[in-house]
């Protein structure tokens, strides 16, 4: 009996100190779930477009391929005929209608040839042609309504100065910019007269970096200068202006990222019979200069994460 006594104490105790150790243990705190690191951002890609008059087909296939491969373009700057094409695909990013609204343009939506304009003013054609064609076909009146930002660059005859314009009138800017000495009058606008953009930038990458673009897509469709075919003050104003064009885009050519150059060197610069054949350039060339493009931005996208102190 005494040892059955013993042994309950015995149990009883042991069920004590079992008890008393489960209610005295710490219950662990909750972690906080780790938190994901920061997405790297994608680069402000900026595209420029270049002056070459008819040429400037070809930019419409640059656009065709950067949208069908999902290259974003945040930004359009243009010169000359360069500003013409970004400022239709500013207002309704799409490359097919783009397409569609470009290849109605013909020489006469242009050109509106006047003797009187050649006996008493600053040029064959007044312009007005071109800035109606741009209201038509453009949803948007005002440069701060299209769908992507976008400036036109212009010269200021007076004093030699580059004016870049990304407010106010569409149809003016892209008509001042446009306005090739000689061939057009000046554009009077924003208190200057202006000319076309290409006397001091064709392909305005400077412009671009000033607005905050991170990379530059540049399309020069100035090459080949070689004319044979020269027979009026016409040809004469235009091949000059081609010169002049192509020497001053040798020392902007490199700030861009990644340079585009469609093979349209044969076409003239009032050749709208040749459309499809510029296009089509435009598509090859920014085929070919893909892997530069993506390249670019891995590049870019790397040396941010680096910055932000994430691995890439």
């Amino acid at each position: 009996m005494r040892n059955q006594t013993l042994l309950l104490a015995l149990v009883v105790c042991a069920a004590c100190a079992t008890s008393g150790g489960a209610a005295t243990a710490p219950t662990p705190e909750p972690q906080p779930a780790p938190q994901p690191p920061p997405p790297v951002p994608e680069p402000k890609v900026a595209l420029v477009l270049g002056g070459g008059a008819a040429r400037g087909f070809a930019h419409i296939g640059v656009i065709r391929v950067l949208e069908q491969e999902r290259i974003p373009v945040d930004m359009v700057v243009g010169t000359s005929v360069g500003s013409l094409i970004g400022a239709l695909y500013a207002g309704d990013r799409d490359s097919f209608d783009l397409e569609w609204t470009a290849f109605q343009l013909t020489q006469d939506d242009i050109f509106d040839f006047r003797l009187m304009n050649t006996i008493v003013g600053m040029g064959y054609a007044k312009g007005d042609k071109l800035e109606a064609w741009v209201n038509q076909k453009l949803k948007q009146r005002n440069i701060e309504q299209l769908k992507i930002p976008f400036a036109a660059v212009a010269t200021d005859l007076n004093w030699g100065y580059k004016v870049v314009l990304d407010r106010g009138s569409v149809a003016k800017a892209v008509h001042a910019s446009s306005a090739i000495p000689g061939v057009f009058e000046p554009v009077n606008h924003v208190g200057k007269m202006l000319v076309d953009g290409g006397v001091v930038d064709n392909i305005p990458i400077d412009v671009a970096r000033e607005k905050g673009a991170d990379l530059v897509i540049a399309v020069d469709i100035s090459e080949d200068l070689g004319n044979t075919n020269i027979k009026n003050v016409l040809d004469v104003l235009l091949q000059s202006t081609n010169i002049m064009f192509a020497l001053n885009v040798e020392h902007a050519r490199g700030g861009a990222d990644v340079l585009v150059t469609p093979r349209v060197g044969s076409v003239s610069m009032l050749d709208f019979s040749r459309k499809k054949e510029c296009m089509q350039a435009g598509i090859e060339a920014t085929r070919a200069a893909l892997p530069k493009i993506r390249a670019a931005i891995d590049a870019w996208k790397q040396k941010k994460a680096a910055a932000m102190g994430l691995k890439s």
